[in-house]
């Protein structure tokens, strides 16, 4: 293994904070439950700003913030809030702004749509020295939180601060990464860098690559790793209470789809924001069941669909009722994603002819490059969308090696 400036740096202090044996039964304990079981050595001596939002709670479902700020172990002076706020009340491209929390008084800052140079200025008027991370990601290069980490890593960079990541699950297991990698000519706040669209990586494992592969220059990074945590687990192996990272992430299920299913912001059919079931539901007006059966017809692994009509309460087709499928994944260790998301993009195409792209051409922000869209408007079938990008995809499965914490 290659071992920079970057990586000793990140490896050392990985370890500090002691680390118990891991076997198949051991209870998963999160970045910030061992630190706190170590009595927030790390933050000794330490004026301590987080990044956080809903996602940062113990195991009790007790909030972080409020839990460190009644310790008097740890000097917590503020808190910084990502895309929809760090108590959660606002809706997809939201954030709360700038004011003084309820609950215990804090300063709160406002980090959405911030990076570079302005985000390190509020750094540096916030008064803290070192910044932590602690927010539950899905696993998807589109999902806004692992981008939020990029920009306060490189902001704290540049304002002289240090950074500390606390470890969360993917709770899409961290198997083998999937899907398209971003070509950097794409790159907007769903992705700010080349990673696959399925990164199959926790977020201090994501810190760790990007300290190495693509910040200009380092910060000087800590992570906290988590115990008990299996590649192959997902959400519920965790024991761990699950909080809606965002208001339609509503379950592990839905993290489940979403790295493939999120695709459809890109089209003019609903993906299913609105609903109950947001990602797992699609459709349009004017679909019939002749999508679900297209869509079974191709035996794609560990996923059945079914014909569905609902109305959306919000976003596309508001109060309309529309027709499309339902996805139900049958074999969470074989089901495919990205695949299953393209395969739904193609037989869409095929069955519907009110089918079209988004006109921003959102879907290549989302999957990196124009191919999809291209390759699909010229008739290309599920086999040969994915076998296009499975070089970079290897390549990128082979980076992300260095980088990982856990078997």
């Amino acid at each position: 293994m290659h071992l920079s400036r970057r990586n000793l740096l990140a490896t050392a202090t990985v370890a500090a904070v002691p680390a118990t044996a891991s076997h198949h039964r051991e209870t998963v304990r999160t970045g910030f439950e061992r630190l706190a079981a170590d009595g927030y050595r790390l933050l000794r001596g330490r004026r301590v700003g987080i990044v956080t939002n809903p996602t940062g709670i113990t195991r009790s479902a007790e909030h972080i913030v409020d839990v460190m700020h009644a310790s008097p172990l740890v000097e917590l002076a503020a808190v910084f809030g990502p895309e929809h706020g760090f108590r959660g009340t606002a809706q997809a491209g939201g954030s709360e702004g700038r004011y003084d929390d309820p609950e215990t008084g804090l300063p709160v800052y406002d980090t959405y749509l911030k990076s570079g140079r302005p985000l390190a200025d509020v750094f540096t008027a916030s008064g803290v020295d070192t910044i932590v991370f602690d927010i539950q990601d899905v696993g998807a290069r589109f999902y806004t939180y692992i981008w939020t980490l990029y920009d306060c890593m490189e902001a704290a960079g540049l304002a002289g601060k240090r950074f500390v990541v606390l470890d969360r699950p993917n709770p899409v297991t961290g198997r083998e990464a999937q899907g398209p990698v971003l070509h950097e000519e794409f790159a907007t706040f769903v992705g700010r860098r080349p990673i696959a669209q399925a990164h199959g990586m926790t977020v201090a494992e994501l810190a760790r690559l990007f300290n190495e592969e693509f910040l200009a220059a380092p910060v000087p990074l800590e992570t906290v790793r988590m115990t008990g945590w299996r590649r192959t687990d997902f959400y519920d192996a965790s024991n761990l209470p699950w909080v809606p990272p965002s208001p339609n992430m509503p379950t592990p299920d839905t993290a489940l789809v979403y790295s493939g299913t999120c695709m459809f912001e890109g089209t003019n059919l609903s993906e299913g924001r609105g609903t109950t079931r947001p990602f797992e539901l699609l459709g349009a007006e004017g679909i019939d069941g002749r999508w679900a059966a297209a869509a079974n017809r191709l035996g794609l692994p560990g996923v059945r669909f079914r014909e569905a009509y609902f109305a959306p309460t919000f976003s596309k087709f508001q109060g309309r009722t529309v027709g499309g499928v339902q996805i139900h994944v049958t074999d969470r260790a074989a089901y495919d994603p990205v695949r299953t998301g393209i395969a739904l993009l193609v037989t869409a195409r095929k069955v519907w002819d009110g089918f079209a792209w988004r006109p921003d051409d959102w879907i290549d922000k989302l999957t990196g490059s124009d191919r999809v869209r291209t390759m699909i408007d010229a008739g290309a079938d599920t086999d040969e969308v994915v076998g296009a990008w499975q070089q970079e995809l290897a390549a990128f499965r082979r980076l992300r090696e260095e980088y990982l914490l856990y078997g």
